[in-house]
């Protein structure tokens, strides 16, 4: 895999950060355990994980201030963006897992307990913790049928499992797979990212700019929007000039795809990162700077979640936590339970074209009581499903208290 991302890293960005930004890391690594011995590790692939275990990692940090924080990245998306997080005291990239990485780093950093969020399952790593006697769990996990450790040829990924010292799944389906194939050291506690998104909306900081673009009118927010997404929602955009106004947020922050959603609309629009005071005279708000998303859905009656035409659904949750009806489209979610779960209770709908769009926007703004019914369904399935943070903390204490 190395030799690969090295063959690929000249001509690809990601592939070139994924190479260069590994290089140094023992040395990194021993400098790092020179100062914070014993840490507690957690590992995430890239953002969208680190998002579900930071609620779990910052309770440790509070509860357990004098115990070193260390954080590893599988994906440069995530590394770049998260590198200076203050909530740990070392982030770094995960090396590859090969036998004298796993058992170099694990001798270097000596966690007390190693953290793998959802769909982290690395088999070096996970025999070099096992071997050296080191907790590991793994939290918010989730399982299903069509996966390796279920296949009659999945022995090696299934001893992967039989490593961890406990399992955190966000299901019932998990726990009754897990314990199909022998695998009993397992618990349900839910989806620590309920617990992220709740944490989100008390939050009391405003974004200026999205709060004097809305100016008390009905706001219809674009998350993780992908060209596909664009291609339905550009018109849907351009009929709707003048009745509502839209906050659009691109997946990735290129240019070349900020021309072309400004060439696609006909509306008056203005890019946050130029936004002054006429924002307010603006239909469309585009958003030109990261990290901002999870809180500008609060400015909004409506929510569209892009990635679902494509390699998969972004995070709606997100959205569901301010009690908005949700839309996305129906290519590829049913992978993920809550847009299944908003989708049968009725306050997420899934879309297929302008046309499906159009109507089932103009069943819910053209009769309030669907509407209500939408908002509550999402603000209420976010409310009953926290708790998942304390859940694992119950566990962690026992184990750092010792």
């Amino acid at each position: 895999m190395q030799c690969l991302f090295w063959i690929a890293s000249p001509f690809n960005t990601k592939a070139g950060a994924f190479v260069t930004g590994r290089k140094g890391l023992f040395q990194k690594l021993s400098l790092f355990s020179q100062d914070n011995p014993s840490p507690v590790w957690m590992h995430c692939a890239s953002l969208g994980e680190f998002e579900q275990g930071r609620p779990v990692l910052e309770l440790i940090r509070s509860t357990f201030p004098s115990t070193p924080i260390l954080l590893t990245f599988f994906s440069p998306s995530g590394y770049e963006v998260r590198k200076n997080y203050p909530g740990a005291d070392g982030v770094f990239y995960l090396p590859l897992d090969t036998p004298a990485n796993a058992k170099h780093f694990i001798e270097l950093t000596r966690p007390i307990l190693a953290i793998f969020v959802k769909y982290e399952f690395w088999f070096n790593f996970s025999n070099e913790l096992h071997k050296q006697n080191i907790q590991s769990i793994s939290i918010s996990c989730i399982f299903r049928a069509d996966q390796v450790f279920f296949k009659s040829y999945g022995s090696l990924f299934r001893k992967i499992l039989s490593h961890f010292n406990y399992l955190f799944v966000q299901n019932q389906e998990s726990i009754s797979l897990l314990k199909s194939i022998g695998v009993t050291n397992v618990s349900l506690a839910g989806d620590t990212r309920f617990d992220r998104v709740y944490q989100i909306t008390h939050q009391p900081e405003e974004i200026i700019i999205a709060k004097d673009f809305k100016d008390d009118k009905k706001v219809f927010v674009i998350g993780s929007c992908w060209p596909e997404d664009l291609d339905i929602l550009a018109p849907f955009i351009n009929e709707n000039q003048g009745k509502i106004k839209f906050i659009l947020a691109p997946h990735e922050i290129k240019e070349e795809f900020l021309v072309e959603i400004e060439n696609a609309l006909q509306v008056k629009t203005v890019r946050y990162s130029k936004a002054g005071k006429n924002v307010v005279e603006a239909e469309l708000l585009l958003i030109d700077s990261i990290g901002l998303l999870a809180r500008l859905y609060r400015y909004g009656e409506f929510a569209f979640v892009g990635g679902a035409f494509g390699k998969g659904l972004h995070n709606i949750l997100e959205a569901a936590c301010y009690g908005v009806p949700i839309f996305f489209g129906n290519k590829n979610y049913q992978k993920f339970q809550e847009a299944m779960d908003l989708i049968l209770r009725g306050g997420a709908f899934e879309i297929g074209n302008y046309p499906e769009l159009k109507a089932k926007y103009e069943m819910l703004n053209n009769h309030p009581e669907n509407f209500l019914l939408a908002c509550e369904v999402t603000r209420q399935y976010v409310r009953e499903n926290l708790g998942a943070t304390k859940k694992i903390m119950d566990y962690c204490q026992q184990l750092l208290s010792k």
